[in-house]
């Protein structure tokens, strides 16, 4: 059963479709049923040790379909909720959709913070994507939040202009005339279909904060939704000019998603700017977390809670520590060794890179390189004295 409002919600995104008639169950069926409910006593030993030994909370997310890639089976995906269990299902050329752009997003995210002590590692085999540092609501969270509803909506929206799902194609609202600041032209060609990417990731994608109703879920609804405006913020208008000679005397125009690099770099700033936040009483919306700090907007990334520094291995924390990255010695940035190792010295090693140079082309047909050879000097972070490690783990 969908939950309410969400037959009109699956209405909007795809056809209705009639439902095939339910048999009756006959003897077979019967049999079947007790010979289940023997196989479910028999494995209840089995459940119950399987939920001993889960941990308390299991912040799964949706987020694991990128890891998935084409084996999307949608009841076996952990951490979907029924909404999302039911779009799953119905939409399975989505869901690969999904996939990809989890894939792309994160890639986006590691790009960001590249030179960064959380540099957005993800933890093999964890169906949470990134462990434990997402349980705390600090502004890595809301950056993970806010390009992971984004990268679903560039996904989408650009598998529907591309002729890869059924449900959508171009976007069927551009048609007619428009004018721009050179002047009027016609809508035409395939512009992107940014409103179905826009419904349907906020109908995916916020299912699971939509249940939960607490200060957290406000927080993520809200940085999800300034994912999915800045998508659309970077939409780019593509024309194609008719006359003679080129004279541009006609255009006929489309619109066309930005690469998604400049979505990442945009909140990349937003993330540099969040404003941290604490709920109201009625838990509706947000106030400042302290007299004098300034309101956000519905643009702003917004969190609760301080990061921790993720100078050290701390699993409470999910920080992996810097130990062993890679810093600039001469740089005084976030990459450089001073800020990256947190003080505690860096180790060089001297390494010799082989690498292709002074290529020539050769008649016919061949492109012959030589050899050349560089020492380079790679510095990596120290490692904590042991008994600071032994601290925080």
């Amino acid at each position: 059963m969908l939950r309410p409002g969400g037959a009109e919600e699956a209405a909007q995104l795809s056809p209705r479709r009639p439902r095939a008639p339910v048999p009756a169950p006959g003897p077979a069926a019967a049999d079947g049923s007790r010979a289940s409910a023997r196989l479910s006593l028999a494995c209840l030993p089995l459940l119950l040790l399987l939920l001993l030994t889960l941990p308390a909370r299991v912040d799964s997310s949706w987020w694991y379909i990128g890891a998935l890639g084409a084996r999307v089976i949608c009841d076996n995906i952990p951490g979907l909720v029924s909404r999302q269990r039911q779009l799953c299902q119905r939409y399975p050329d989505i869901m690969r959709s999904v996939g990809e752009g989890a894939r792309e997003w994160i890639r986006e995210c590691q790009h960001q913070f590249r030179h960064h002590r959380w540099n957005c590692t993800t933890v093999d085999r964890d169906h949470t994507v990134f462990g434990r540092v997402m349980l705390r609501s600090s502004r890595e969270a809301a950056f993970v939040y806010a390009i992971s509803s984004a990268g679903v909506v560039h996904a989408i929206t650009r598998a529907c202009s591309q002729g890869e799902l059924s449900v959508c194609s171009c976007d069927p609202y551009t048609r007619g005339r428009h004018h721009d600041q050179r002047g009027d032209f016609d809508w035409g060609g395939c512009s992107d279909n940014i409103h179905y990417g826009v419904r349907f990731a906020k109908a995916f994608v916020d299912a699971k904060e939509k249940r939960l109703k607490d200060a957290r879920a406000l927080m993520n609804l809200h940085n999800n939704r300034c994912g999915r405006t800045a998508v659309r913020r970077f939409l780019k208008l593509e024309c194609k000019c008719h006359g003679v000679s080129g004279s541009c005397t006609l255009r006929t125009c489309w619109r066309a998603l930005s690469d998604f690099r400049r979505t990442g770099d945009y909140l990349r700033r937003r993330y540099d700017g969040a404003v941290q936040v604490t709920a109201t009483q009625d838990g509706a919306n947000f106030t400042a977390a302290r007299q004098g700090y300034r309101r956000a907007t519905r643009t702003d990334l917004v969190y609760f809670d301080n990061s921790p520094d993720y100078c050290v291995l701390d699993k409470a924390a999910g920080s992996l520590g810097t130990a062993g990255r890679v810093c600039s010695k001469t740089s005084k940035g976030t990459d450089g060794c001073e800020i990256m190792c947190c003080g505690r010295g860096y180790d060089t090693t001297r390494v010799t890179r082989v690498t292709q140079c002074e290529c020539k082309f050769h008649w016919c047909c061949a492109v012959r390189c030589k050899e050349c050879r560089n020492t380079v000097d790679i510095h990596t972070c120290k490692a904590p004295k042991k008994a600071e490690w032994l601290d925080q783990t």
